[in-house]
């Protein structure tokens, strides 16, 4: 008999699902109650992968059969320690963004409740699920509702990257499909622990197969990761985004880092075979490339969204070159920078739209025309009231957020993300007398030199934003937009206090993924579930 506890590995993609098919029920007139039905569900997600955050401690494989036929034949999820943590991380980031759109920006558009418990669906999905087609099928989800949401808010700067980033996932779509297809062909399966037992096995003339295939689905999650030279779509899209939706799709880019990871350790580690470690060498460079390429775009920046996109390419950038060393150590350092910049980035999206709430667009762009960034006015209008109240405190506490916006992307003491880079740099580094590689050294410097560039380009941008002489108003705040920038704040602090627990937990999830042969295990010898002593039939 089953635990109704095992149920739970369902719930991030059920829950969703059926909240955003109620909202899709009610007409807009009811826009109140599909923002607590979007509320109440966010907040039960959020409960959830905290359960199972906390299950995976002392259960660290939790198999849940759909159809209760077992792998390989029936469809799986897995609840591991890496799982639950970005369920964890999405939930607290959708949480974030949400309470943020209740202030004002959920009225900008239609159906954008729905679109984004489907985006959430589609997010859980992709963390749970246990084979390469699902993983199409949740990827697609999530891409579909996203595109609705870089087009919330309408405008012509949003249209134009909304296309832009349409067409470039598109096309990453395509060669998931395709990649997917030959991998079938050559290994005859899709199941991901299944494909982990039949890879070192392969024949050698259906081995060119299956890397070709690797390799075509590694350039769609690639694109999805951002990494160099598929990234410019990045930064214009995340700029023109709105700033709870903008700060939603900073998790999205951790997707195809979080599928690169899982997949090239599972399936072309040391114990691969012939595939061993297969396009590590690809990962470090481009990883590097992307870093380097983030770092440039943050310096040149003169927008606060866009410094915040080219953000997320150093984050990328950092955890690509990270998990091509395909150390234990490493890895879990950088899972630990994961979980802060993404936290990190989030923050500062949201903080953007209230540091620059009464100002002119564009008017921190010296030599480029409001034309390349679109009319203010173009944008679809939101009903026109008071947001929040001024207070004195108000710039200084947008200020203070600022401050530490920075402290984090820079990966200054002593918040979480000079941990994260310590714990990455003091893994590749080792201890007195040991040799370091020249990749440690290349990564060594690529960390320093992007975290000059943020800190300068944070600067300058602060004394603008700030300090500048300007004409303006105190902008009015609400609680409710102040508190989400609070929250991912106060958890970056909190990550900082307790990195001693976190990095355990890091450590013994990285283990694992090194190691993945409990994972195969778990997954192949997970019974179907019984009923009444018989087995139960489809």
């Amino acid at each position: 008999m089953s635990n109704w506890l095992d149920h739970l590995i369902i719930v991030p993609v059920l829950l969703p699902l059926l909240a955003g098919a109620a909202t899709l029920l009610l007409e807009e007139r009811h826009r109140r109650t599909k923002a607590v039905i979007n509320l109440a569900s966010t907040v039960a997600l959020l409960v959830v992968a905290v359960a199972l955050l906390e299950r995976v401690r002392t259960e660290p494989i939790s198999v849940y059969l759909l159809g209760n036929w077992p792998a390989p034949f029936g469809i799986v999820l897995v609840a591991d320690h890496l799982a639950a943590l970005m369920l964890t991380l999405t939930g607290a980031l959708g949480l974030a963004a949400l309470l943020f759109a209740l202030a004002r920006w959920h009225r900008a558009g239609l159906h954008v409740h729905a679109l984004f418990q489907f985006m959430l669906m589609g997010l859980n999905g992709a963390f749970l699920t246990g084979d390469l087609f699902n993983l199409f099928v949740f990827f697609e989800v999530l891409l579909a509702a996203s595109y609705g949401l870089v087009l919330h808010g309408s405008g012509t700067a949003r249209v134009k990257a909304g296309l832009h980033y349409i067409a470039i996932n598109l096309a990453a779509s395509l060669l998931f499909l395709i990649g997917v297809a030959l991998i079938y062909g050559a290994a005859g399966t899709l199941n991901m622990a299944d494909l982990a037992t039949r890879v070192p096995a392969l024949a050698a003339a259906d081995r060119p197969l299956l890397q070709a295939g690797a390799a075509i689905l590694g350039i769609a999650f690639l694109v999805k990761a951002a990494a160099w030279p598929l990234c410019f779509w990045l930064p214009t899209t995340y700029a023109a985004a709105s700033p709870p939706v903008a700060a939603l799709l900073a998790i999205t880019s951790k997707v195809g880092v979080y599928v690169i990871l899982r997949l090239w350790l599972l399936l072309f580690g040391e114990h691969s075979g012939a595939s061993a470690q297969l396009g590590g060498d690809w990962l470090l460079y481009l990883g590097l490339a992307t870093l380097l390429y983030g770092a440039i775009g943050v310096l040149g920046s003169q927008d606060l969204a866009r410094l915040g996109g080219y953000s997320v390419l150093i984050s990328s950038g950092t955890l690509l070159a990270a998990i091509s060393v395909a150390d234990p150590a490493v890895t879990a350092g950088a899972l630990f920078y994961l979980i802060s910049s993404t936290l990190a980035v989030s923050a500062f999206f949201l903080l953007v739209e209230l540091a620059e709430r009464d100002r002119l667009a564009g008017a921190n762009i010296l030599a480029v025309t409001l034309e390349a960034f679109g009319d203010p006015d173009d944008e679809l209008p939101i009903e026109d009231e008071e947001v929040g109240v001024a207070i004195p405190a108000t710039m200084a506490l947008v200020g203070l957020s600022f401050i530490g916006c920075g402290l984090l992307l820079a990966g200054l003491p002593p918040l979480s993300g000079f941990v994260a880079k310590f714990a990455i740099l003091s893994a590749l580094l080792g201890g007195p007398g040991d040799s370091v590689s020249i990749t440690a050294w290349l990564l060594l410097a690529a960390l320093i030199l992007s975290g000059l560039f943020t800190i300068i380009a944070m600067t300058r941008s602060g004394v603008r934003t700030f300090w500048a002489p300007l004409d303006r108003s105190v902008p009015r705040v609400r609680l409710i937009e102040m508190a989400p920038i609070a929250g991912l704040l106060f958890l970056c602090v909190l990550l900082t206090v307790r990195a001693g627990s976190v990095m355990g937990y890091l450590q013994t999830t990285a283990e694992a993924l090194h190691a993945p042969q409990a994972y195969v295990q778990g997954v192949l010898s997970m019974p179907p579930t019984t009923v009444s002593g018989r087995e139960a039939s489809s």
